[in-house]
């Protein structure tokens, strides 16, 4: 099949992998434009664009796909592009750009999207992060027809996932990407051979992932032990939690926790039970914070400028201060 191909991060490139080794053909790849990164700001491709490169399959980079928007140029020379790729159909994954009517309906199977969740729950922008926070025991992958709605088009594949205590988005994102990929391959062929079924999604059960801030990055103590342990998760790798230390003057990353339900001790201040926030305990085993319910206790942590350390190291060089 002839297929377009438009996303952006790793997690659409071993998508984009799989694609070409199922042995579809891939006349043009769209992606977001090469950003600064690392130290030096260098312009970087994004893994999308250097898998396509790799593969000797034109690129194309535009602002904007809107022809009436602030690119026009580049939105008319991406159309000019897409109208010569005569696409079958267009994968999309991460793409970061909203597609416009014009290209909705331009390859004459439509747009397919691999969004990562099982929808309707968690449309919208951080569904591996989201549903990691909610405390959710599984997620998964859904091949969705694209409309010009916000992760509403119907349902054409999906693929379950469970969530375990140990997951964190890096390594949830690592098994979802590879779920998309394997998903997309095998909507892909049930396309071909007509067996392929779409549902619309159900009006129930619509949950919405809002796009991480850098302000949730600071644990709230008077929320529950067990949401700020799935907090943690959710945030590592990016914007990662932190929370402030007696006697240290920036805040500390916290990358590992775990919620204790054992019964707080009192404060030794007034003997009645510890304020949120409070450090009830610092040793090898860990740092023991009081939340509005149960204790978390901090077992990985960074300091400003650091790495990451076990907490013991960590305790070792914070009291020495």
């Amino acid at each position: 099949m002839r297929i377009v191909f438009a996303g952006t991060p790793e997690f659409a490139r071993l998508a984009l992998d799989a694609i070409i080794a199922a042995g579809h053909q891939v006349p043009l790849v769209l992606t977001q434009p090469d950003r600064p990164s690392g130290r030096g700001l260098k312009l970087t491709p994004s893994a999308v664009k250097q898998a396509a490169l790799a593969a000797n399959i034109p690129v194309c980079q535009p602002r904007s796909l809107r022809l009436d928007g602030k690119y026009p140029q580049e939105a008319q020379a991406a159309r000019q592009a897409l109208l010569a790729a005569e696409p079958e159909l267009l994968v999309v994954a991460a793409y970061g750009l909203i597609l416009p009517q014009w290209l909705l309906s331009l390859p004459s199977y439509g747009c397919f999207n691999i969004h990562a969740s099982l929808l309707p729950r968690w449309r919208g922008a951080a569904p591996i992060q989201r549903a990691i926070e909610a405390g959710d025991a599984q997620t998964g992958v859904t091949i969705m027809l694209m409309d010009a709605g916000l992760d509403t088009g119907a349902m054409l594949f999906t693929r379950a996932l469970p969530i375990t205590p140990e997951h964190n988005a890096a390594s949830l994102h690592d098994e979802l990407a590879a779920l998309g990929a394997r998903a997309i391959v095998q909507a892909i062929e049930e396309l071909q051979l007509g067996t392929l079924v779409s549902q619309p999604q159900p009006g129930e059960g619509v949950t919405y992932a809002a796009k991480l801030d850098k302000a949730e990055a600071p644990l709230d103590f008077t929320q529950p032990a067990a949401l700020l342990e799935r907090r943690i998760r959710a945030f590592d790798p990016a914007p990662g939690a932190s929370l402030m230390l007696p006697g240290l003057s920036a805040p500390v990353k916290v990358w590992k926790a775990q919620a204790i339900d054992a019964p707080q001790t009192a404060s030794a201040a007034g003997g009645g039970a510890p304020a949120p926030g409070q450090v009830l305990h610092a040793g090898a085993s860990g740092i023991d914070i009081a939340t509005a319910d149960g204790v978390l206790r901090l077992l990985e942590l960074q300091k400003a400028g650091g790495k990451r350390q076990h907490v013991a190291a960590f305790v070792q060089g914070w009291q020495s201060r």
